[in-house]
């Protein structure tokens, strides 16, 4: 949903932890406890990752995710959709019953901070006191900002926020950052680090909404920095998107099948760069991935399900080890796969979170996921090293 997707997280419930800075984690002296496994748990394959200090988040997130079921794993892996006049109450069973870790909001909330804050509240009265939710939404400026009313400023597009210094920038990203998070969001999915290199009106995903900075890609590079750099500073994530970038696709994948074959970018081109700059600098929250294809890196794959691009570049060249979640997996370019198998795709690839718009989709998403991790010991270990990575991201933020 490049139009649609975007993760922020409640801080209810955190008064106690102390925010570090560059990244926020909880304070505490107590970062061993861990609940007993059962045998269900403990036949489970541990996460393949490296071992790290024992006090870093990924070894708690190891000891947390260790002592999870399978189905509980999974549900760490979902993100489920609340569109805007739905009750939040909606959830209630889903999250509960299909261990779901994060919610994204989407649509037009038009009616202030006070609702959003009162529906992430409740969505996080539905998760383990332990274990609290991601909580997202796309606040990017311009046409794509899905909060809005009393306690939400009206936010330049992404072309206007590149006509800003990049000090400038930083600083009213903090400022918009800051009212994401009193109202529970705490990851914005948010900045567009695509470099549009033709027409613009004629791309239709980002050029033809504003939605880069209108920079060559070094300048998009240096925007998106600061973007991410003040939503950090009011303690709330960045997701940056769409890898390796839109700007040289005709088609909303959105929307369309037609014209999202990507021709010209590379990895290690500019255009790529800009985001692996960004990603590199910065170790974003998320990394959200692109569904389109690129004919020049991965020509059999939409980047989303290409293990070249997640697996072979974001995570081993990158050195990446933070959380890449799909863009939305009900979008229209995904129309040809078989729903139950999308998630099972993205953490195949080396992915992790998969971006769900449409609620029909989650049960799916999540039914497949659990059918192949119990029937594949080599894919159980992947889910489990995806999982290791949403709960570090959450550790680091306070959640869990």
């Amino acid at each position: 949903m490049a139009t649609i997707c975007a993760l922020a997280v409640v801080l209810a419930g955190v008064a106690a932890y102390g925010w570090h800075v560059g990244w926020f984690t909880k304070s505490t002296s107590n970062g061993n406890t861990t609940t007993p496994q059962t045998s269900q748990t403990s036949a489970l394959p541990r996460a393949d990752v490296p071992s790290p200090k024992k006090n870093e988040p990924a070894a708690q997130a190891q000891r947390a995710v260790s002592a999870m079921t399978l189905e509980e794993r999974v549900g760490q892996l979902v993100m489920v959709p609340l569109l805007a006049g739905s009750d939040p109450s909606s959830l209630a069973s889903t999250i509960t019953d299909e261990h779901i870790g994060s919610a994204i909001l989407i649509g037009n909330w038009n009616t202030g901070a006070d609702t959003v804050k009162t529906a992430t509240a409740q969505l996080q009265g539905y998760a383990p006191a332990g274990n609290r939710l991601i909580i997202a939404t796309d606040q990017e400026g311009g046409q794509v900002q899905h909060l809005t009313g009393t306690g939400f400023d009206t936010m330049p597009s992404a072309v206007e926020q590149g006509t800003m210094s990049a000090d400038a920038l930083r600083q009213s990203a903090g400022t918009w950052g800051s009212q994401l998070a009193a109202a529970g969001i705490n990851v914005d999915l948010a900045p567009v680090l695509g470099t549009v290199v033709g027409d613009r009106a004629s791309n239709a995903p980002i050029g033809a909404l504003d939605r880069d900075f209108g920079l060559d890609a070094a300048g998009n590079a240096e925007h998106g920095i600061a973007v991410i750099e003040g939503l950090r500073d009011a303690q709330v994530g960045a997701a940056v998107k769409h890898y390796p970038g839109l700007g040289a696709v005709s088609g909303n994948t959105d929307f369309t099948t037609e014209g999202i074959l990507d021709t010209t970018t590379t990895l290690g081109g500019a255009e790529a760069g800009a985001f692996d700059q960004a990603i590199t600098k910065t170790d974003p929250a998320m990394v959200m991935m692109s569904l389109a294809t690129y004919q020049s890196i991965d020509p059999n794959n939409p980047a989303v399900f290409s293990s070249t691009i997640i697996d072979g570049h974001i995570r081993n060249a990158l050195k990446y080890t933070g959380v890449v979640i799909s863009d939305s997996m009900s979008a229209e370019a995904l129309s040809s796969y078989d729903v139950s198998q999308l998630g099972v795709k993205l953490v195949e690839a080396g992915g992790d979170m998969s971006c769900i718009g449409q609620t029909d989709y989650v049960k799916p998403i999540v039914d497949g996921l659990n059918e192949r991790a119990k029937s594949d010991p080599a894919f159980a270990s992947k889910v489990t090293a995806a999982a290791t990575r949403v709960m570090a991201l959450k550790i680091k933020m306070g959640l869990a």
